[in-house]
This record gives structure tokens, sequence and C-alpha cells, in this order.
């Protein structure tokens, strides 16, 4: 017996059990009575309801007039069968016995019936897609599955950056706009941290970019003006809910915008097995003649050219149906197009709706039947995709050509003859430059990453959330629920916010999640299913805070939260970046496959003078003192190294130390480049402590001459509360300043070598006159005393009795500083 059905059986008393064993004999086959694996998610609760979930027992299946499900609420009570007729276009969704499906529509004596007028039917609904990857699979499918594995390799573009500060401003400004508004809040997000390592990668100066927005602005004061103040007319038929129009008569409605409720509204409907997050979330009033009617609906922004197609009109249709997970069902929503300022209503008419769920399910079909056992072999294989498209047009401008045919040549090994000719000449290029054991490689890692998601997902899903209550959560550590909110939230950033929260009846339970795990927030009755997500920050056994990525202080105090981990994309989504990085037709790509896939033995330098500075030379003999003989060789074949070494050995030969002793210079000098990681990770520290006393990221800054050092810090700032934080040079600061600034002056050698930069007093007074209430400069004393001006700076310090002495490790003295950082604060 399967382990499945044992589950389901446990429980059952010895006379029920016999008339189940009777029963299969007269029947069908036990195969029939009970699936042996629910597809995809193996222990999904099965239930019935608004958000039922039913597992397909038997298919019965007639080509030409319907398709028979039988179906199960309940893999315990066999009476509780029901049977779904599928009509029409719905026979051709790729339903099996054992796959889970979500219904919609009516029940009348155990029969649902699904066809061209009537219900829904949504396959794997606990796959959560977004609205934009079934909107591109109206063009091709194969692009919008690819576009789901391959998300990190999107690559930011110029049209892409200025579409996400357009977002930024008018979801900003709201509708009271004005042209004063717009271009303050435009010249923050320009200027500001947020977008600078997008304006470095692409090497754009904020002027232009600043420049290319401008343009907008008249059309977001038209919009302002035609859409909010003035009730403009819109001669067509907006909603389906509104009278059709008199043939006889020309019909006009008008549409105002009377508030903006919500921006970047993030919703999960496991109803319909959709996500995303709506631009933003209206108030529309509609009128019609004498007739008035007001919804809460979506507006879809977009900066490019209005052409008003089916896939952006789909998306908005998406979202409509989004939006039935926490209001009334808006019937549709809105485009509005921010070069010119129009605003195009888009009906969520049945029709609509039915075939973009039917997209959905083939897409869902495609991410859950990613693999399959080959016949003799009973290896496991990865399944092919939908077949390419015969448009060269639209394959040249595709974001996924390149992973599209390598997927084609490496899994599926279609040659030139299998694919149209008009995508060859579009994509060889993409291929021609890697070898037959380059595309082995791509198929073998690839399918070890599948395999890698799809124990993950069977282990642990996210559905969970939605369909566990909270209790039977907190059993295993993963939830905290039955919270409310206390004290104001605290804007830590743009858009970070910090909440606190306490059990409403008891302290904190026991439970796993720890300080700086990802949280998902929802409310108990999943009413605002995924509400939120962030990090905790803090736990104890009264109350705990997490920093999110919304201010939850609008809803009701009443309200009940459930914090569940979020385990994220399970860990494969970079791996795959970068094996599709290691794929691209570039010299550093090219060398990479040399080493990696095709054996290349790595380069060795000669000398070690040809790669140490003389004033590294005493900082490497000092920490070479400490080793035996074999790390110091191991140890120098990595100073040698042009591409990579391997330090191997049996355990306690001593590879821990050594590769220690290599990181553990507190200067680094590496092509010219200066660092110190001593220094960055007390700024690092220094910056939470501000964070956490109550100071903004935008009153404090960090400067150093060295850019290498400002690499490091922003590095260890990357993808943390901290990262708003700006680190610049300080010729970028002249001019400017903040509440806070923290100095990292980096050196710290015993030669007198304190470099060009320290030697420039004028910069050095720049540095240190950027504070308006305090600055904090971190630094070798004995080095930085071997420059006049610093030494004397140094010596009125020590006198006033403000320089901590730092001579144990970084962690010992991590408390001992963190104390000392509270009492200069006051």
């Amino acid at each position: 017996m399967a382990a499945g059905e044992e589950e389901a059986l446990e429980g059952l008393d010895g006379a029920t059990l016999e008339e189940l064993m009777e029963s299969s004999f007269v029947e069908e086959p036990a195969a029939e009575r009970f699936p042996k694996k629910m597809i995809g998610f193996p222990d999904t609760v099965l239930q019935r309801g608004l958000n039922n979930r039913y597992c397909v027992v038997h298919v019965q299946d007639d080509e030409e007039r319907e398709k028979r499900l039988t179906i199960i609420s309940s893999l315990l009570d066999d009476s509780e069968r029901e049977l779904c007729i599928l009509q029409d276009d719905w026979i051709s969704v790729p339903v099996q016995p054992g796959d889970i499906i979500h219904l919609e529509g009516e029940c009348n004596s155990g029969i649902w019936i699904i066809n061209a007028d009537s219900g829904y039917l949504i396959l794997y609904p606990d796959v959560l897609l977004s609205g934009t990857t079934v909107s591109k699979s109206i063009q091709c499918m194969r692009r919008a599955i690819l576009s789901e594995k391959f998300r990190k390799c999107e690559r930011t573009s110029r049209a892409m950056l200025v579409g996400t500060i357009l977002h930024e401003i008018f979801q900003k400004a709201g509708i009271n706009l004005t042209q004063e508004k717009v271009k303050e809040i435009a010249f923050s997000a320009v200027h500001g941290p947020k977008y600078l390592k997008e304006l470095y990668q692409l090497n754009l100066e904020q002027k232009d970019i600043m420049h290319e927005i401008e343009e907008y602005f008249p059309s977001f004061i038209k919009w302002s003006e035609v859409y909010t103040y003035k009730h403009t007319q819109i001669c067509i038929h907006v909603f389906n809910s509104l009278p059709p129009p008199n043939t006889n008569s020309k019909s006009c409605y008008s549409v105002k915008v009377t508030e903006i409720l919500d921006v970047e509204e993030n919703i999960w409907c496991p109803r319909f097995g959709l996500k995303g997050k709506i631009d933003v979330t209206a108030g529309v009033t509609i009128h019609e003649r004498s007739k008035t009617q007001t919804r809460i609906m979506p507006l879809e922004l977009k900066s490019g050219k209005e052409s008003n197609s089916v896939e952006h009109r789909s998306q908005v249709i998406l979202y409509s149906l989004l939006c039935q997970e926490r209001r009334a069902d808006p019937e549709g929503g809105f485009l509005l197009y921010l070069k010119t300022g129009n605003m195009i209503p888009v009906v969520g008419s049945r029709m609509d709706r039915r075939e973009l769920i039917k997209l959905r399910n083939q897409l869902a079909f495609y991410l859950i039947h990613n693999t399959y056992k080959s016949i003799g072999k009973k290896q496991t294989q990865l399944a092919p995709l939908p077949p390419l498209i015969n448009d060269s047009q639209a394959c040249s401008y595709c974001s996924q050509k390149q992973n599209c045919i390598l997927y084609s040549r490496a899994v599926e090994h279609q040659k030139d003859v299998l694919i149209p000719p008009d995508v060859v000449a579009a994509t060889e290029k993409e291929i021609c430059h890697l070898k037959p054991s380059h595309l082995e490689y791509f198929h073998l890692w690839y399918l070890m990453l599948t395999l890698e998601s799809q124990y993950k997902d069977g282990k642990k899903g996210r559905k969970n959330i939605w369909m566990l209550p909270a209790a039977e959560r907190e059993k295993h550590g993963d939830c905290i629920g039955n919270m409310i909110r206390i004290e104001n939230v605290v804007e830590v950033s743009d858009g970070q916010y910090l909440h606190w929260f306490q059990r409403r009846d008891d302290c904190v339970p026991i439970t796993t999640l720890m300080v700086g795990d990802r949280i998902v927030l929802s409310d108990e009755d999943n009413n605002l299913l995924g509400i939120s997500t962030g990090y905790i920050q803090e736990v104890n056994r009264t109350k705990l805070s997490c920093l999110l990525d919304r201010n939850l202080s609008h809803l009701s105090g009443d309200t009940v939260y459930r914090l569940d981990h979020e385990e994220g994309a399970l860990g494969i989504e970079a791996p795959l970046a970068n094996l599709s990085k290691l794929m691209e037709n570039s010299p550093v790509s090219e060398k990479l496959r040399s080493l990696i896939i095709d054996f290349c033995k790595p380069q060795f330098v000669q000398y070690l003078s040809s790669v140490l500075p003389p004033e590294a030379k005493d900082t490497v003999a000092n920490i070479l003192k400490g080793l035996n003989k074999p790390q110091k060789q191991a140890m120098k074949q990595v100073l040698l190294s042009k591409d990579y070494t391997l330090i191997v050995g049996m355990p306690g030969t001593g590879k821990t130390t050594t590769i220690c002793a290599l990181v553990e210079a507190p200067e680094r000098t590496e092509k010219g480049c200066i660092s110190n990681m001593t220094e960055a990770k007390l700024v690092f520290f220094l910056t939470s402590m501000f964070l956490k006393a109550g100071c903004k990221p935008s009153d404090i800054g960090v400067i150093s001459p060295y850019r290498h050092q400002l690499k490091i810090i922003t590095d260890l700032m990357a993808g943390s509360y901290l990262a708003d934080i700006e680190v610049n040079t300080v010729d970028r600061y002249q001019g400017r300043d903040k509440s806070i600034i923290i100095v990292s002056f980096v050196r710290n050698n015993v030669d007198g070598n304190v470099g060009e930069l320290l030697k420039d007093w004028r910069r050095l007074n720049v540095a240190i006159t950027r504070a308006k209430h305090k600055l904090v400069m971190l630094g070798c004393v004995p080095s930085l005393c071997l420059y006049p001006p610093l030494k004397k700076l140094l010596h009125h310090l020590k006198n006033e009795d403000k320089v901590a002495s730092l001579s144990l490790s970084f962690k010992e003295n991590k408390t001992r500083f963190g104390n000392l950082f509270s009492e200069n604060l006051k």
C-alpha cells in the first residue's frame, strides 16, 4: 500500500476498513478509489466551500462532447464523491487522476457543470502565477514559462529603469498633482541612493534620466485635471453591470478617480491560482445619466507606448480577479498610460476571464510536469516546453531568447529542421559559440536544480500559509499566530517600516523563527493574505518586531495577524541565473566555461612580487608566521593564482586555518584597490545601532577616500534594511551634509605610507565637516598619526576622551563598543 493510502486510512475502525476493502472488489479498482499521489502537492488539505480543493480520482474523456471528472473532497470519506462535467473548450484542460483542482460555479446534487457559460476550473490552484506571466503567455507560452524559471536573468534596461521611477513618482504624488510636487518627488527619487546601482550598471548620469522623466510631467498633470477634477466623457460601454447602450442614442459615461487607496498592493489569490502587485488601487465613481456607482478598481500604469494591447488588457482583467480576494468584484479596471495621460477602461468579461484562466491552467501544467520518467531506463528527464513560435521579430526582442534556444538544443535536442525557419537566424547566435560539452553541462545542472526545487516544494510549501490554521503551523515552529500590532509604526527608510507585535492572550510561543528570518504577514481570517513581507528584527518573550515593506497603521487595531516563515524562491533562482550567464557569449563567461566545464588547468604567476605591492609584504609575513609549512605553501599558491586554487586535505590538516589566514589581513591590496574589512564591519554595526536608536537612513552618510572600501561597505549593506544609506566618496559629499557622518580612513600599516588621498588636506576638511550633529571616524590611530593634520585632530580628541580603542577582535568588542556608542549618543 502506498504511503498516501496509509495516511488516508489511518484512524478508521475495523468495521469501516473491512467495508472499504469489500466494496473495492465490487465497484472499481482500488487505484481509482484513492489516488496514489496528489500531483504537485501531495499533502494538500482537501475541502469544500469558497476556497475548495478537490482531488481528481478518475477521468472519463469523450473528446467530442465532454470530459467527466470523479472528484473527492476528503481522502477519509469515500461517500463524498462528486462529479465535475467539463464541456465546450474546457475539455482541453490537461487534468489527470491525482490532480488538485478548484471549482468556481454552482454544484447541484453533487454535480458541477463547467462550460462556456458557467463555472471555472482552476488546475493546481496552489501554484500562484503572476498576472504578468499569464499575459505574457498570450504571445508565447514558452517565454512565460522560462520567465518564471529565469526571473533573475531579466536585465534592467534604460526603459525599465525610467518606468520604475515613473511608477514611484505617480504613486507617491497621489491625485492632487501639481508641477512642483511631481518635480520634487522626481528629483528626490533620481538623486537618492535607491537607483544608484542601476544607474551605475547602465552607465547613466542622473541628469540624463531626470531630463527623460520630465517629459512625462505634462501628462501627469493632464491626467489629474481630466480624471480627478473634471468628469470626462467616455463614449463606450464601460462595465457589464451597466445597462447596454440604447441603439438609438449615444451612451456616454463619466469616470472620476476620487482617492488612491493603495499602491503596490500585494495580493495572493489561491482561489484562482494567481498573485500580483497592483500598481494603484483607487476609488472610482462612474456616472451614467442619472445613475452613479462607486467602486474600488485596479489601475495598471504603463510608461511605454499607448498600445492598448491584448497583453496590457489581460493584465487588468487578471487583476480584477485578484481583487475578489479582498473586496467586491470590480468587473474590470483601467490602463493608465503615463506618456499621454490617457486612462482606458478594460472590462473583465466572462469570456476574457475564461480564456485567461485556461491559459493559466496550461502554464501551471507545464510548471508542475517539468520532469518525467523515461520508458525503459526509468530515469528522470526534463520535459519538453511548448513549441517555439514562428515569429522572428518577437524572438529577436525576447528577454528569454538565449535560455529558450539553450533548452531547445540541450534538453529537447531539436535541430534546425525542427525549428521554425524564421527563428533559426534570430536565435542561432545565442548558442553558436557553445560546444556539445557546454550544452550537456546546461542540461545536467538544469535537471539537478529542477529536482532540488521539486524536493523542497514537496517538503514544505507556501500553500500551508492559507491551507493550515496558524495554531497547526505553530506546532512545527513555522508560524506565530494570534498577534496584534502595538506601538507606532516607524518608517526606517523609503519602503521599510518597523512594526511591533504581541500575543493577544499570552507571551510569544517558542518558535524556530529567528532574527533575520523572512516572514509573510497575513490576518488570521485570510482576508488579507500575504499583505506584507519582511524580516524579523527582534524576538523576546513578550513581543517581537518586524521590518516590513508596507505600513499597516491604516488597518484596524483589532486585526489579528499571523507571521509565517517565508522560504522564498527555494534557493534555485540565483543558480539558474548563474547557469544562464555561464552560457553567454562574452570573454568572462568563455573563460569560466574553459575552467569549469572544459577542465582547463588554472594559471599561476611566477613571483609573489608581481601580485603583492611593497606595503603589503610585512602584513603577509606576519600572517605566515602562524602557519606550518604545508599551510604556507597553500597560501602562497593562492596568492600566485590567476584563476583559482583548490585547498584540499584530510580532516584536521588545517584547511580552515589556511583560509582564515587568507582573509585575516585588515588591509588588502588588490590591483591597486585598498580596503579594510574590519572597518567595513564596524560601519555596518554602527549604522545598525543608529537606526535602532531611531535615526532615518536619509540622516546617515558614509564617507571613505577609497572606492574599493565603499564597494565592500555597499555589498555588506545590500539586501538589508541598511541598503538605503548613502555610501560615497569625499568628493561626492562636497557642498552637502548629513546629520550623522561616518568616515572610514582604511589605512592600517606600520611603514608610514598613509596613501596619497589622505595627504590632500582639502579632502580631509570636506570629510570631517559634513556632519551636522555627529561625526564618527574609523581608523588606525598610529597609522593616521603619521599624517600631521590628522595627528593634531586625534590628539585633541584623545584629550577630550573621544577616542575608543579596539585592541581586541571585532566580535569581542561588539558589546563594549555598543555601550560606548550608547553613552556618546546621549
